[in-house]
């Protein structure tokens, strides 16, 4: 049986999206995976309830996303690039009992965030268009005429945020569109220099919609919910607003709105509720208010059959979990699904479809009853590929942090595993910070590809973790990012070291964004790891603060600025103790990160050179924040390989030079055409 390996990343195929039908007979789904060096092929399936194969049910043309049913079930819309020459995504709809897809627009700023219309005869969605293009009507139509804007030069900035993702907002705002299926016209309803979001059916002829436009929207987190009237053609009201880094609405069919809320003071150390608001009364409930679980975004707030109660997602104890609750806050939040990392559910009328990934596999559409009583698996995605491999199962381990308190981790070891063995330890750190991980994600195929070249792999949830309650999440706030996480994750690798089979004199550590931050100042302070890889790290504080899209995340979990306090912002930096490293350490970032601007790492390079750490840079272009879970693959791929290549050099386990002594030995880059089957040793 073969071990898993980088390039097997080409191989892994991904779910994304499950929607159930109408009828709940039938879930549609995205189903994505690599077609070359730089690009996916996703396309949209069908898979029965009933326990058919699933079938393709969108041609593999572009990149194709957003399955949405119509409201009676016989067409599909869905979100495609096929037949763009660029990126730009357009709408379309396709019968469900056969025929060909129909592309409903054309437009300049491509299109996203779909919702039919509740007779089925629109659908609103959102688009990212400049002032320009809405002048000359560029958002509503091409008419079938060229369109490829230039960047500015030169680039002229009037926003605090100006740029997020990979790409420069460039003056483009998000807006509100309704495409009529009848004629295919478009027709905005937004306008005006602020962003819009979500479009959510009230009725057939009243849309509700997100709107950033209080005060300076880049500096707040205030968003208001606002309703439009299409038979009148204008927006009425503001229903609400509400605070938080985004937003998800859900109507009911008596006019309730449920919507979430994270509260603005130190809103990354606060967690996110939903809010249920009767425009009647004006009564507003909060159904999750019992629950000390913060929402994941990652699904949106539903309503289930009868509108009586709420479902969404939250993390839970190293799971993702769906629960409900009623929509009057008259009884607890109810667990319903869980068991792994669900990734994204939708509720039907008798039935919930979701994504789950498991230890042993990387994610499969699943369905259960409402209750969660009973759970049926539709798809093996990867069960060919899985056939062959050998996956390890994970151990969770619960040991105590740095400040008496329980944190919860996982051990995996090797497939090869001996009694009697010794074996180095890699040691991974999570991103967020106010994030959560589990034994599969977007993380299973790092974790087995470690285990597979003969590491002991080490994950844990610190503190300032989620799913652990608020005050967990709190705990590194004030300022504290570094001291918290760092006893607590030493206190993992204490426990886990002492095992009989762990080498405590061959340990490695890698971690990446805020993973990056403690990588690194896990080596400022303390030599106990023959090697670090630090990834798309925060490494200065005051300068990141000053180039990133997130600079409120400095604001609320360090309740200070630059101006306000410069010197402690760069003692709670890693480039402050950067004289105090001699682990060998390799950092990666990539070209295009807005998140974390590369200053970052291009400042702790120059400063580890010139105290004489054994270092490297590894830069990727066109790639931003994202490149570990969607960059180009055959950059995925090299990161994987870099990783391993590293520990590998500084293990008295592997009988490998450094990978500053390798030249290009041990990656796929410069092989054979597929880059895989002569990729080196990784």
């Amino acid at each position: 049986m073969d071990t898993i390996r980088a390039s097997d990343y080409h191989d892994i195929v991904q779910v994304e999206d499950p929607r159930v039908s109408p009828d709940g007979e039938r879930v549609a789904f995205v189903r994505k995976v690599p077609s070359g060096d730089d690009e996916y092929e996703a396309t949209v399936y069908v898979v029965p309830v009933g326990g058919d194969e699933p079938r393709q049910f969108t041609v593999a043309e572009g990149v194709d996303s957003h399955p949405r049913w119509s409201p009676s079930g016989d067409r599909l819309a869905f979100v495609s690039t096929r037949g763009a020459d660029d990126d730009r995504s357009q709408l379309w709809v396709m019968p469900t009992d056969g025929g060909e897809a129909r592309r409903v627009t054309d437009v300049a700023g491509g299109v996203s965030e779909v919702a039919w219309s509740p007779d089925g005869r629109r659908i609103a969605f959102v688009q990212q268009a400049t002032a320009e293009d809405r002048e000359e009507g560029r958002d509503l139509g091409l008419g079938g005429e060229e369109f490829d804007p230039e960047d500015p030069d030169p680039r002229v900035i009037d926003r605090l945020v100006y740029r997020a993702g990979e790409r420069y907002f460039d003056g483009r705002r998000s807006h509100v569109y309704v495409a009529d299926l009848g004629d295919d016209e478009v027709t905005r309803l937004t306008d005006g220099d602020y962003d819009h979001e979500q479009p959510e059916w009230a009725d057939e002829t009243t849309l509700y919609y997100g709107a950033h436009r209080t005060g300076d929207p880049d500096d707040n987190a205030v968003i208001d919910v606002a309703e439009y009237d299409l038979e009148v053609g204008e927006e009425t009201e503001t229903v609400t607003q509400t605070t938080g880094w985004s937003l998800t609405l859900a109507a009911a069919g008596d006019g309730r709105l449920a919507y979430t809320y994270t509260p603005e003071e130190n809103a990354t150390l606060r967690q996110t509720e939903i809010e249920v608001l009767d425009p009647e009364t004006g009564e507003v409930t909060t159904p999750t208010e019992s629950l000390d679980r913060t929402l994941s975004m990652s699904m949106p707030v539903q309503w289930g059959p009868n509108d009586e109660n709420i479902y969404f997602l939250t993390p839970d104890e190293g799971e993702f979990a769906v629960w409900r609750a009623p929509g009057d806050a008259s009884s607890d939040p109810e667990r319903v699904v869980g068991d792994g990392e669900v990734g994204s559910a939708t509720v039907g009328e008798d039935k919930i479809a979701f994504v789950r990934s498991e230890w042993d596999h990387p994610g499969d559409v699943f369905v259960s009853t409402l209750g969660g009583a009973e759970t049926r698996r539709l798809t093996r995605i990867n069960s060919e590929y899985l056939d062959d491999r050998a996956v390890c199962q994970p151990e969770e381990v619960r040991f105590e942090g740095g400040d008496g308190d329980e944190v919860q981790g996982w051990v995996l070891t090797p497939p090869d595993f001996e009694e009697g063995g010794e074996y180095p330890l890699a040691v991974e750190i999570h991103g967020g910070p106010h994030s959560m991980w589990t034994t599969s994600g977007t993380m299973w195929h790092e974790f087995q590809l470690l285990a597979a070249r003969g590491y002991v792999v080490f994950w844990s949830n610190p503190r300032g973790s989620t799913g652990y309650g608020e005050q967990f999440m709190a705990e590194i706030g004030e300022g504290q990012w570094g001291p918290p996480a760092y006893e607590d994750v030493m206190a993992g690798v204490d426990e886990v070291a002492s095992r009989d089979y762990v080498d405590e004199g061959d340990m490695f550590v890698t971690g990446g964004s805020y993973g990056g931050y403690m990588t690194t100042w896990v080596v400022g302070h303390t030599d106990r790891f023959s090697g670090a890889v630090s990834q798309r790290g925060v490494y200065d504080l005051n300068s990141f603060y000053g180039s990133t899209d997130a600079f409120k995340l400095i604001e609320w979990d360090f309740d200070t600025t630059p101006s306000d306090d410069a010197p402690f912002l760069w003692e709670q930096s890693p480039t402050a103790y950067a004289d105090e490293v001699d682990t060998p350490t390799l950092l990666i970032h990539s070209d295009d990160d807005y998140r974390v601007p590369v200053n970052n790492a291009e400042m702790l390079y120059l400063l580890y050179n010139k105290n004489g750490v054994e270092t490297r840079l590894v830069r990727y272009p066109r790639e931003g924040h994202e490149l570990s879970r969607s960059g180009e693959p055959a950059h995925v791929v090299d990161r994987l390989e870099r990783i391993v290549r590293w520990f590998d050099g500084y293990s008295d386990h592997h009988d490998a030079p450094t990978a500053l002594e390798r030249g290009d030995d041990g990656l796929s880059v410069g092989n054979d055409e597929d880059g895989r089957e002569h990729g080196g040793d990784v």
